[in-house]
């Protein structure tokens, strides 16, 4: 009997670095970077950079709910960028590197929004949470040098300095959700 997987889709920055993140996490079958949210069809990194497509860096991730959680994820999602701040991550700049959530089914949403208004009420973070919960819409993989892009380049100083922490983070927090 084969598990059914499932899908869940996120934007919390660079897409390198969220694709980092969940490349390491078990039971997460396939990460793909790309772009959502957007009105352009097809869009292309320097258009998405460019600020006019509306579309947000992304990553789609497959993942075995037998094995980890939709909940699980978001933990690791909340835990890995700053989700406080609006179309911007540190230095990264714009709509594109917003905080989102486009969920795939009526308990995705259900999850998310229980999951930002208990870090909301704990006061996780010093302010609230302004990610987008959206139905998710098209989703456009991005070009083939993004995919795996940490994974292939770990010493390019974005991916040193910005990517590197993070993986570092999840490591050290969620070392109980690493695959082996």
């Amino acid at each position: 009997m084969s598990t059914p997987f499932e899908l869940a889709t996120v934007g919390g920055g660079c897409f390198w670095c969220t694709e980092a993140v969940f490349e390491l996490a078990k039971g997460v079958q396939q990460v793909v970077s790309g772009y959502t949210g957007g009105h352009v069809v097809n869009p292309s990194y320097e258009a998405v950079c460019g600020k006019k497509t509306g579309h947000a860096e992304v990553v789609q991730i497959t993942f075995d709910p037998t094995v980890i959680s939709y909940r699980d994820l978001l933990g690791i999602f909340f835990a890995t960028h700053d989700p406080t701040t609006l179309n911007r991550q540190g230095n990264d700049a714009g709509p594109q590197y917003r905080s989102a959530i486009y969920f795939h089914s009526p308990e995705q949403e259900r999850t998310a929004r229980e999951v930002i208004a208990e870090l909301n009420a704990e006061g996780i973070f010093p302010s609230p949470i302004v990610t987008e919960v959206t139905a998710m819409p098209a989703f456009y993989p991005a070009e083939e040098y993004h995919q795996g892009y940490y994974r292939q380049n770990p010493m390019q100083p974005y991916c040193a300095f910005v990517t590197a922490p993070k993986v570092a983070k999840f490591r050290e927090k969620f070392a109980h959700l690493r695959k082996s």
